[in-house]
């Protein structure tokens, strides 16, 4: 691992004065930002297909809504205590071990957190297996027996993907960012494949169901497989080995019950969601703010877990040499680079999300009445697409400096406000679910900075504030020049598939060029990554 006395950030340029001092060259992290970004949007694009699979054979009506719930359960306490959660928690006190040229002790601690983990949650998964039947049914309102055994077939995946955040972190921690943002290709094919091989098969819906159930979990398993090879030839290895006494083992369990309930919390979202949609809205509830969710995912994934990612174990190191100076550089380089990428996403798919669902999902059982109630959720929750990726940095940042107490109370919070919002906004229908989503992001956001700031004395916040207000400015422009383009083309051609892309294709990519050519016009520090990295890519 390279210890290089430079500072990072995703495409930052080489003018001394906007150049922070971190640990690895601008240009550097830019590639590793454009690959993670790159490998995940492929990861990305095969989920949403996926989704276009799954959504074509079950539509958001029925029993399908037993489906979501039951994987929202798994999914949640794999957020509380699985992948990123320990992640999270470990990356930093394997990181400081390693600074301190602690090797051979680090990668004990490692060995020993794997396999308290796996015994740990394997013991979970057992329990929830047997209580299903009284656990499940009061989630949702029907298909008990369907929800039941739908949450025991998918539950095992939290063991699975909780050691795999483990072997996920020691790779990142050694700025191997590709191959683990790969391995979920390979979890969405095996899944597709069952979709499309499996499910016709098989008769009735709910037979159905429990083969997309099955695609998931054999998924997880090839998921967890795939990176391990990749541990080899590092300065360590994994043991079959438990020091529980060792101090770094029992830190990385204390940091993990904050960093539970914080990343946990912000998921446990989704699942009151689902809950308060399904018993006070609709029973559709729950499938159709899943079906919008998919596509929200797409930039929010490749844009902003990319950032995040890819600056955490810069950001542990710095906060590990107490190079604050350079943290507050690198941490307010990720805010701007996600406001950047985010912003323009946001405003554009609230301009044409009708559009955009109709491509993605109108066809099969997803009928045309179902679009505009989907479309109406993505709309809602692109309102706090760049805040949910904002929360996401300022939460690695304070993980990184092991002040984890902190993002967990506001996630609390959070949590509470969106449970009262969800309440207060189901008479406007399913939509109003998500639009409690986005405010309860944008709230999170502010009180996160209030926070970091008085955490750090200062955070560059002039800084921020200008970027966003020059981005917000020609994302509102890309967002005019995608609806003035996609309206008269949409009435001239029909709604089949081919008529909708024709449509919808020159609409998005004038955006794009709007946005590109404003940005530059306003002057927007951060197009100047792009520059960098398409001049690196030319000399390359």
């Amino acid at each position: 691992m390279a210890d290089d006395a430079t500072t990072s950030g995703p495409g930052e340029t080489e003018d001394p004065a906007a150049t922070p001092v971190a640990e690895r060259p601008v240009r550097r992290l830019a590639v590793s930002t454009a690959i993670f970004s790159l490998a995940t949007g492929i990861s990305r694009v095969l989920g949403l297909f996926r989704e276009v699979v799954a959504k074509n054979y079950f539509g958001v009506n029925g029993p399908v809504n037993a489906f979501n719930m039951a994987f929202l359960v798994p999914n949640t306490i794999r957020a509380l205590v699985a992948d990123a959660a320990l992640s999270s928690a470990f990356v930093p006190v394997f990181s400081d071990l390693l600074e301190k040229g602690e090797r051979k002790r680090a990668w004990r601690v490692a060995s020993s957190v794997l396999w308290l983990t796996l015994l740990g949650l394997g013991g979970l998964t057992a329990f929830f297996i047997l209580l299903a039947p009284w656990l499940m049914p009061p989630l949702y309102p029907d298909y008990h027996p369907l929800l039941i055994g739908l949450s025991q077939v998918l539950f095992p995946i939290v063991a699975l993907l909780g050691v795999s955040g483990i072997v996920v972190g020691i790779l990142n921690t050694y700025d191997e960012f590709s191959i683990p943002a790969l391995t979920p290709v390979a979890w969405n094919l095996v899944i597709i494949a069952g979709l499309v091989f499996g499910v016709p098969r098989v008769n009735g819906t709910d037979h159905k169901l429990y083969v997309y159930a099955a695609s998931i979990l054999i998924g997880t398993i090839v998921q967890f497989l795939l990176p391990l090879p990749w541990l080899r030839g590092r300065d360590g290895h994994l043991q079959m080995v438990i020091d529980w006494h060792d101090p770094a083992v029992k830190r990385v369990f204390k940091m993990m019950l904050p960093v539970t309930l914080g990343l946990g919390l912000i998921n446990i979202n989704a699942l009151v969601d689902g809950v308060i949609g399904g018993w006070l809205v609709s029973k559709n509830a729950p499938a159709t703010i899943d079906a919008a969710f998919r596509i929200y995912m797409l930039p929010q994934g490749v844009f902003s877990v990319a950032v995040a990612t890819v600056l955490f174990p810069s950001l542990a190191r710095l906060a590990a040499r107490h190079d604050l100076d350079g943290f507050r550089s690198t941490a307010s380089l990720g805010l701007r680079q996600i406001a950047f990428l985010l912003v323009p996403a946001s405003v554009v798919t609230a301009v044409l999300a009708e559009p955009l669902t109709r491509v993605i999902y109108q066809r099969g059982a997803f009928a045309a009445d179902q679009t505009p109630v989907v479309a109406a959720c993505l709309a809602a929750l692109t309102l706090g697409l760049t805040f949910n990726g904002t929360m996401l940095m300022l939460n690695r940042s304070f993980f990184s400096l092991q002040d984890n107490w902190v993002p967990t109370a506001i996630a609390l919070g959070n949590l509470f406000i969106n449970a009262l919002l969800d309440v207060a906004f189901s008479p406007l229908g399913i939509w109003g679910i998500p639009l409690a989503t986005s405010i309860v992001n944008i709230a999170g956001t502010a009180a996160l900075l209030v926070m970091l700031r008085r955490r750090l004395g200062r955070i560059e916040f002039g800084e921020i504030a200008s970027s966003f207000a020059r981005v917000t400015v020609a994302a509102v422009i890309a967002g005019a020049v995608a609806f003035g383009v996609w309206k008269p083309l949409d009435a001239v051609f029909d709604r089949s598939l081919g008529g909708q892309l024709l449509a919808l294709l020159p609409a998005l990519t004038a955006a794009t060029l709007a946005y590109l050519l404003a940005a530059r016009a306003l002057r927007v520090r951060e197009m100047q990554a792009l520059l960098s990295l398409r001049s690196r890519m030319r000399r390359g």
